[in-house]
């Protein structure tokens, strides 16, 4: 028996032996060799190999996006100085404690305003409802005043309030006292039920004019063209119009004959032209809201003058901004106006009142041919959760969307007590599915819907 050395080559600089046990026979060597100890670890190398092509992989990934980020750094920066300098005259006020002092203050000037007109009320009329109305302003005052010294009172809180107490005022000084008993089925209360269309009609130009407003002129003590039926559609981009269709009869309205076409603006785009389904015909005035404007138009049928009144409010809507909307948007619909017993009114939002309906009362001097407003109501319905709305009463009342077949009027806000109620589940059949106007007409009871490119016309009950 001998032992052999077999040299095994580790690396180019490393070499190691192996003693090996074997047998002479026949002038030869025989032994056993495991010839395993030094085979190349191919797995081994081909999962090591593929770890480094990973890395590699990862590396290259997080150079990018360190390179993407060092070159967005900058705009970053410039972003973060512009707004540090906008948020700077913020931050002078919060540190100094003046932007809360000067909303409170804001809302001590509304306050006094309103206790003014509340002392002139009490003044002229000195009856419970003023007496009270002067105590609960008092009241308020303490509040602000508790509010200059702590936080204990919330702002929302008596900012509501004071939307309350104006809404009574405004319901306090020049409603007559009997407005209800002037007709006595208004004091019956809110709408009880409408009827089924009364009146089925495509308008008269064609059904693809979908935007647009009808009706019977509505003034309650005009001897002449009680029985006039007018027509006004919206003829550019259902947006936009200057002419009214007017009929002497229901009977030439029902055959679309013996019309005649007053033009009220020079063109569609002039400042008189007519924006949104917004017109209702009053004794010879043609109301309706002014291209792109926060104003009131009345276009004279007999003399074709047109006088205007800017609408009161912070931020009134118009040009699209605060539309009826509810399953859809109605294009333009920003401002409404109606008539009723009581007698004009414009509807409309403002961003005073967060976009919620604002009702203004609005009445037409004849001796210094001017329009006016006299009253202005806060409601809480924001004005994009109404398909429409109308005047009944003094009562406006709004209306949703339901299906493509009926509508329902949901909410009713009274300026006599400043009251909403949005309970009420009073259904109105139509035949489209878009509303672009509601109007009520006290003459005969009647509302006017222009649904789509469809006339139709219903019968109210108290």
């Amino acid at each position: 028996m001998m032992l052999l050395l077999f040299p095994l080559l580790l690396s180019t600089v490393q070499t190691w032996a192996y003693r090996v046990p074997g047998q002479k026979k026949s002038d030869s060597c025989r032994c056993d060799v495991n010839t395993t100890i030094w085979s190349f670890p191919a797995l081994r190398y081909e999962a090591v190999q593929q770890q480094v092509e990973t890395c590699e992989t990862s590396l290259h990934g997080l150079q990018q996006q360190v390179l993407v980020s060092s070159q967005r750094l900058p705009d970053i920066q410039v972003q973060i100085s512009n707004l540090t300098a906008r948020l700077e005259p913020y931050q002078y006020l919060h540190d100094r404690g003046l932007y809360t002092a000067l909303s409170i203050r804001l809302l001590g000037q509304e306050l006094s305003q309103l206790e003014t007109d509340i002392t002139v009320v009490h003044g002229q009329l000195n009856n419970d409802q003023s007496q009270k109305l002067h105590k609960e302003v008092g009241k308020l005052r303490k509040d602000v005043l508790k509010m200059q010294t702590s936080d204990t009172v919330n702002m929302k809180t008596v900012k509501e309030k004071l939307r309350y107490l104006k809404n009574n005022v405004e319901s306090c000084k020049s409603i007559p006292k009997d407005f209800r008993g002037q007709n006595r089925y208004c004091m019956k209360g809110l709408i009880t039920n409408i009827s089924e269309p009364v009146t089925t009609k495509i308008n008269p130009y064609n059904k693809n004019h979908v935007s647009g407003s009808w009706g019977k002129q509505a003034q309650m003590d005009s001897e002449s063209d009680t029985e006039t039926y007018w027509v006004q559609t919206l003829t550019s981009s259902n947006i936009y119009g200057n002419i009214v269709r007017l009929y002497q009869t229901y009977k030439d309205f029902m055959r679309s004959a013996n019309h005649r076409d007053a033009t009220f603006s020079s063109s569609v785009t002039a400042p008189t032209a007519i924006e949104g389904p917004s017109a209702v015909l009053y004794g010879d005035g043609l109301y309706y809201h002014c291209y792109r404007s926060a104003d009131i138009c009345r276009y004279d049928l007999k003399t074709n003058e047109v006088k205007r009144v800017t609408l009161p409010g912070t931020g009134v809507g118009f040009n699209n901004k605060f539309p009826y909307c509810y399953y859809e948007c109605r294009s333009n619909s920003d401002v409404d106006v109606e008539a009723d017993e009581t007698g004009l009114w414009a509807l409309y939002a403002t961003v005073g009142n967060h976009g919620n309906l604002v009702v203004s009362k609005l009445f037409w001097d004849d001796n210094s041919k001017t329009i006016n407003v006299s009253q202005t109501w806060e409601t809480r319905l924001f004005k994009k959760a109404a398909t429409n709305a109308f005047m009944v009463c003094g009562v406006m009342y709004a209306t949703r969307y339901v299906d493509e077949y009926r509508e329902e009027v949901f909410y009713a806000f009274d300026t006599a007590t400043g009251k909403e109620d949005n309970s009420l589940e009073l259904p109105l059949e139509k035949v489209a599915k878009g509303v672009a106007s509601l109007s009520y007409n006290p003459v005969d009871r009647q509302i006017y819907m222009y649904n789509d490119g469809y006339l139709l016309a219903y019968q109210a009950y108290f």
